[in-house]
């Protein structure tokens, strides 16, 4: 007995170790924004990006005080200028659209303060068909992604990775009506955003892991033991699943909806304490009404961080309700995959001391301590004055 305790904590520092190295400074993926429109030289841009990334990857923070001043900004525009317009194309007809940059200016998105630079593409005024291939901030956030909005009426979207930079477009010339998507390609095209913003979201993944590591388990006297067989295991984890689903669902549609708004300045350190809570409830049971309460209750606050992504991809106004079905679901898909996969190794291992000590004790101590580390970033994250 007197052992457990030192190998309770050398297992908790393995597998923070373990983790991923970009799990140390990992929140919500670092973004940026790309509207195209038509124009009279074929094609116009406005590309929006994050004032951290803009650091990250020029270190215009001159002081080193952890806050941006637009003076510091406006001492790199050239700079700034230059990163942008040499970290993305676009062809036409197979060649190269020369681009120039317009007068840079501060705006808003719901995860803070972003750059905003229109860009005028000289494609030619008959050219329709355009290739963007986009490379900006990779090398300094491999989990960055763009969003790109075709902005011609058909309220077309795409989200550009590391993995796949490249996305061909079309845009119906100006004074066009272009056919909006229809409701099934809508449904589908947010499916994918909903599942490709789970794979990335490490905090929702880790708050759903910590709620499953346990689910093999039940609480007798204090102990954890394990679950006598599989039915009553496949009910604790549906509990768990089902609850954190359907809380989440309604907050994210109730923001999504325009009915409820959380700043994501708020949001996003809330959602790492949460982790923390659900770790510290492995370790030290704290809620009562069963295990849907802890799921449920603080599955209320990720939906509005699911609801902050989801509202910087555009929902078109003519297709909310198949957008937001269509995000919900992807979400659920990739909840599911961490569900397969981690379910029948844990429920194959529950029975052990190893499973105890290791997965349930270590590992919600290992994720607490990233958690924390993630919550004093997003509070001192740098600032705009």
């Amino acid at each position: 007995m007197k052992h457990r305790l030192p190998l309770t904590y050398l297992a908790g520092a393995a597998l923070l170790v373990a983790l991923p190295a970009s799990l140390a400074w990992a929140h919500r993926p670092s973004e940026s924004h790309v509207t195209f429109r038509a124009a009279d030289s074929g094609a116009a841009a406005r590309v929006d990006v994050a004032l951290r990334d803009i650091d990250w990857a020029l270190a215009i923070d001159a002081d080193g005080d952890g806050s941006l001043t637009w003076g510091e900004v406006v001492a790199r525009r050239a700079d700034i200028e230059t990163h942008l317009l040499t970290g993305f194309s676009v062809r036409a007809a197979g060649a190269p659209c020369p681009m120039q940059a317009g007068k840079q200016q501060l705006i808003e998105h719901s995860d803070g303060p972003y750059l905003s630079v229109p860009v005028s593409l000289n494609c030619g005024a008959s050219a329709q068909n355009f290739e963007l291939t986009y490379k900006l901030f990779f090398d300094v956030d491999p989990q960055h992604r763009a969003l790109v909005r075709i902005d011609d009426g058909s309220d077309k979207t795409f989200v550009l990775s590391a993995s796949s930079p490249k996305v061909n477009f079309a845009l119906v010339a100006q004074g066009v009506a272009a056919k909006p998507q229809g409701v099934f390609a809508v449904t589908l095209s947010f499916m994918r955003h909903g599942a490709e913003h789970i794979a990335a979201g490490f905090d929702h993944l880790l708050f759903l892991l910590l709620l499953l590591l346990p689910a093999v388990l039940r609480r007798q006297d204090g102990r954890w033991l394990p679950m006598p067989s599989l039915k009553p295991t496949v009910v604790e984890v549906a509990k768990v699943v089902t609850a954190f689903t359907s809380a989440h669902a309604i907050t994210m549609s109730a923001a999504a909806l325009g009915l409820v708004s959380v700043p994501s300045s708020l949001v996003e350190p809330a959602i790492a304490l949460s982790l923390v809570i659900a770790a510290a409830n492995n370790l030290w049971p704290i809620f009562a009404g069963g295990r849907w309460a802890l799921p449920f209750s603080l599955g209320l606050l990720h939906g509005f961080g699911f609801s902050s992504a989801l509202a910087d991809l555009g929902l078109p106004s003519n297709r909310i309700l198949p957008a937001l079905l269509g995000f919900n679901l992807g979400v659920e898909l990739g909840q599911l995959a961490l569900v397969a996969a981690v379910v029948p190794v844990a429920f194959l291992f529950r029975r052990t001391r190893g499973y105890r000590s290791v997965a349930i004790t270590g590992g919600s101590l290992a994720i607490a301590a990233v958690a924390l580390f993630w919550f004093v970033e997003r509070v001192l994250a740098v600032s705009f004055i």
